[in-house]
């Protein structure tokens, strides 16, 4: 199972400095030491970003499919759309996202009819973007946490993410340690040198350096008690699937590419957080550039789509993204594979 939706567009990066556009002004209050760091990194990873790779990995499940769900998955589909619908739809498109007709150029399309096609577009190409990927320690139920990553999507941001569930033992004593205290989410900035708690502070810090500046939050983040209250509802009816799986853990992080509103991504999310399984969040939400990327390195676009770069395998669809994840990390599991333990 699935959802299936595109746009069309490449990765951005970051505009050279002595660049004077308006739209970078948010890079321009950092400090100038910060400044440098994020600028350097990105002249110097230029090619290697913008250049898409050939695809090397085996398709190891099924082929994407538009909005497929498997056979007695319907209701953990439902139950898995709750949070997106609570939180009205937050986290399924970019900040500055537009949709226009535009000419059929054969090229991807949400939509096409008469020779035209619909083309999305955000505005997250004009921001300052990351040379390294963020750090995120958290955990899938937490209402603080699902105001991060809603943020984290709508920027169009990468993360590695450590999942620090209740009463895991792989990388919550490792946040604990690092930052001093019991409390999720906490965030590491490698490109900065940043860390810190609190979900509204980590939401300000990224729309001010990596967004329009924290006076364009959308009012979603900024809702005080509403915006707990509605993340901690939709959570609800998931609170019975979360369950500490004994794993063993990969040896690279794993690839995800998904976006916080679908609830076939959160279905994995799920998985991977119950099993403590650090892995890579590619951000592909409504008006991504990103989005192209993954249509040219396997031909379509669908999400979720993992990869795991321990087996040099790849595979879309929910249900069979579980399985895999289940068949080769789980403690019991056969698979010779790469591990860190």
């Amino acid at each position: 199972m699935l959802h299936a939706l595109s746009a069309s567009s490449q990765r951005v990066i970051l505009p050279k400095s002595g660049c004077t556009s308006a739209a970078v002004r948010p890079h321009n209050i950092l400090p100038k030491a910060t400044r440098s760091v994020i600028v350097r990194a990105q002249e110097t990873n230029t090619e290697a970003i913008t250049t898409p790779s050939q695809p090397t990995y085996k398709n190891v499940g099924p082929e994407a499919k538009p909005f497929g769900v498997g056979e007695g998955e319907l209701g953990n589909v439902v139950t898995a759309s709750l949070p997106t619908l609570m939180r009205l739809g937050a986290g399924a498109f970019c900040v500055g996202y537009e949709a226009q007709l535009v000419e059929d150029d054969g090229g991807y399309a949400v939509f096409r009819a008469n020779n035209q096609k619909v083309k999305e577009t955000s505005k997250v190409a004009t921001y300052p973007r990351p040379a390294k990927p963020l750090e995120i320690y958290e955990y899938e139920l937490s209402p603080y946490c699902k105001k991060v990553r809603e943020a984290i999507t709508m920027l169009d941001l990468d993360a590695i993410f450590y999942p620090t569930p209740r009463d895991g033992d792989v990388w919550r004593p490792k946040a604990i340690e690092m930052g001093g205290k019991k409390q999720f989410p906490y965030m590491v900035d490698p490109n900065t040198g940043k860390s810190m708690y609190e979900s509204d502070d980590i939401v300000k810090y990224l729309f001010n350096t990596y967004g329009p500046g924290e006076q364009e939050i959308p009012g979603l983040l900024t809702a005080g008690f509403f915006t707990v209250l509605s993340a901690g509802l939709g959570n609800v009816a998931r609170v019975g699937s979360n369950t500490i799986i004994k794993s063993k853990q990969p040896a690279q992080p794993l690839v995800l590419w998904g976006y916080e509103a679908s609830p076939f991504v959160k279905i994995v999310r799920e998985t991977l957080c119950d099993m403590q399984l650090p892995y890579k969040l590619v951000t592909v939400a409504r008006g991504s550039p990103k989005r192209e990327e993954l249509i040219k390195k396997y031909g379509a676009f669908a999400a979720p789509c993992l990869e795991d770069p321990n087996t040099e395998s790849y595979l879309f669809e929910s249900s069979a993204i579980v399985k895999y994840l289940k068949d080769t990390y789980s403690a019991d599991a056969t698979s010779p594979i790469p591990s860190a333990a």
